[in-house]
């Protein structure tokens, strides 16, 4: 078994850029043969990560980022691995029409083609017979080079791809899409000729969701990061608290007015409210310690980070929850909605209540649990899973 990874996985913005080492140390952990290299590795410069790469010695490679001055690679272009009586060499390539971000100034990249042609020779003289590419090229671009390059075994397609079940062939090539955010992992089994070489290959997607065991050891490591860079984050939002006012937005023509002012004229529903779930969604992040986890947070409260809306526990604590305007639409449009009933789309919940984030979910099943005036019997709800995503059960 080979296991890599493609890149793309450092956070978009520098609060959240302890997360960035601590992958870069669990690759290391779990044993990753070979990662490379996206645009967003390259957002905090190009020294830090290769610093950081090398203490690890973790295997980041690139074939066509080159150092400016020196017009020599800035990371490995690639390398070889033997598995049993296999040799598989992997090489990355990154995007010549990006942005490299603060590290533009020390780096270039070349054509992708024009290097491919040269590292795939490059990597059967070293005895390479299966080449795996790790491209940050984008969907088009990637299946682009390919129907140009051969050589190449498994491409595995990063920089905002789509989600795609089975892996695509394109001439002699498996291309995979895993989608963004890892959720999902990909299995691509190939299979050799007698001389070692792939003669076909299949890759189909996993989602790892909450039936994927975990191991021990790894779930508590993880687990003490979050709680340590939960509470940094913490301690964040307080600064940012005491620099704006929870007000600023509230001028604002339309925005969020929080449940409490529904309940002035929609007292009955209000309080059907108050016995849901959706009442005490908040709370399930505190519990996990996850309260400042901007992938989960949105989903429980309302109106994340627009007007009038949820900014942070600190400055706006009656917009937890998931309140009224979530599912109705935001208070200061009710006029437009107020004159003709008004029923909540399975489209709306769904945006929550994704196939990872609440594996259970059924509309029909547990729209009762939350309509306001329901009068039927209240069908069970499944059992949540153990290790379900925060959204699971709600």
């Amino acid at each position: 078994m080979v296991l890599v990874d493609n890149g793309g996985f450092f956070p978009e913005d520098d609060l959240h850029e302890d997360a960035a080492w601590f992958l870069m140390d669990a690759m290391k952990m779990i044993g990753t043969d070979a990662v490379g290299v996206g645009e967003r590795e390259l957002r905090f410069g190009y020294q830090r990560v290769h610093e950081r790469a090398a203490k690890d010695q973790l295997p980041m490679v690139c074939a066509n980022l080159m150092l400016k001055k020196t017009h020599q690679p800035a990371f490995d272009p690639s390398l070889v691995k033997t598995f049993g009586t296999v040799k598989v060499g992997f090489f990355g390539l990154i995007s010549d029409k990006g942005d490299l971000g603060p590290a533009h100034d020390s780096l270039e990249a070349q054509d992708p083609t024009v290097t491919a042609k040269r590292t795939v020779e490059d990597l059967k003289k070293k005895g390479a017979t299966v080449i795996v590419l790790l491209s940050q090229l984008g969907k088009v671009e990637t299946e682009d080079l390919i129907s140009t390059v051969d050589g190449v075994d498994v491409a595995i397609a990063g920089r905002n791809v789509p989600l795609v079940q089975k892996g695509r062939q394109i001439k002699n090539t498996t291309v995979v899409y895993g989608g963004e955010q890892g959720q999902y992992m990909g299995r691509t089994m190939v299979t050799l000729d007698e001389t070692r070489h792939a003669k076909s290959s299949d890759n189909e997607m996993f989602i790892l969701g909450p039936e994927v065991g975990e191991k021990k050891e790894v779930a508590a490591l993880v687990q003490a990061f979050e709680d340590k860079f939960n509470e940094k984050l913490r301690v964040a939002e307080k600064e940012q608290a005491a620099k704006q006012q929870a007000t600023a937005t509230q001028d604002a023509p339309d925005h969020y007015v929080g449940s409490e002012v529904c309940g002035r004229c929609h007292s009955a529903e209000l309080a059907q409210w108050q016995t849901t779930a959706h009442a005490k969604a908040w709370q399930t992040l505190v519990d996990k310690k996850k309260d400042a986890m901007p992938d989960c947070v949105p989903c429980h409260v309302v109106g994340y980070n627009k007007a009038g809306g949820f900014v942070n526990a600190i400055s706006t604590p009656k917009m937890v929850n998931v309140q009224c305007e979530a599912c109705h639409g935001m208070g200061t449009s009710h006029e437009a909605f107020a004159m003709k009933p008004m029923k909540v789309a399975e489209s709306t919940c769904v945006t929550c209540h994704t196939s990872s984030n609440s594996p259970t979910f059924n509309f029909e099943t547990y729209e009762p649990h939350i309509l306001h005036h329901f009068t039927g019997k209240m069908p069970p709800l499944p059992p949540k899973p153990a290790s379900a995503g925060m959204g699971g059960g709600q």
